[in-house]
């Protein structure tokens, strides 16, 4: 027998310039992905598989990527509008209670005895025939009164107590009476003539 290769039979191929491949021998530049059997015992292989990741997988991740940043960006935008929104309604609110009291103030000064107080109270004026007087305290700086006018939605606004709850209310403050304050002054100092 000659080294020389000769011609393929059956299921034999050639296996690069030495010949056609024999069993039982590597080729210097290929590894077998075969199982060894015998070394660790169990047939597994003597080099652990490593997963590898196929063109179609990574075409999947890759659309996957995209379809979660495309869906997170919507969603960011979603939220922020909803945010917008709700900023809107909340100042939308604002305005409707101011217009709300700027109507009333306007209803208000169409009442004659509004527009009487708001004279008498800011410019001290007084109708014909009255005499105005200003109470001054003990530095000579007027005292500024504390009635005003009241519209009537707003002392509609509180809900009226019941008559129980007065009448316990004075109950109470019969048994428990405050303090002793001190007496108002009967007589009042003479005129120095």
């Amino acid at each position: 027998m000659s080294d020389r290769p000769g011609p393929l039979r059956g299921g034999q191929r050639a296996s690069g310039p030495g010949g056609p491949r024999r069993p039982g021998r590597r080729s210097a530049g290929r590894t077998s992905a075969r199982p060894v059997a015998g070394a660790n015992g169990g047939g597994e292989s003597a080099t652990a598989r490593r997963p590898r990741i196929t063109g179609r997988a990574a075409v999947l991740l890759l659309v996957l990527a995209v379809l979660a940043v495309s869906y997170a960006s919507s969603l960011k935008a979603y939220l922020q509008q909803r945010a917008h929104i709700e900023d809107l309604k909340n100042q939308i609110e604002k305005t409707s209670a101011s217009i709300d009291e700027l109507e009333r103030e306007k209803r208000r000064w169409n009442d004659d005895a509004f527009v009487r107080a708001q004279a008498r109270e800011r410019f001290g004026y007084v109708m014909p025939g009255e005499t105005s007087y200003v109470v001054l305290d003990e530095n000579g700086e007027p005292i500024e009164s504390r009635a005003r006018l009241h519209d009537a939605e707003e002392l509609l606004a509180a809900p009226p107590t019941a008559w129980w709850e007065d009448a316990w209310a004075s109950v109470e403050l019969a048994g428990d009476p405050p303090d002793d304050e001190p007496p108002p002054a009967t007589d009042l100092d003479k005129p120095r003539s």
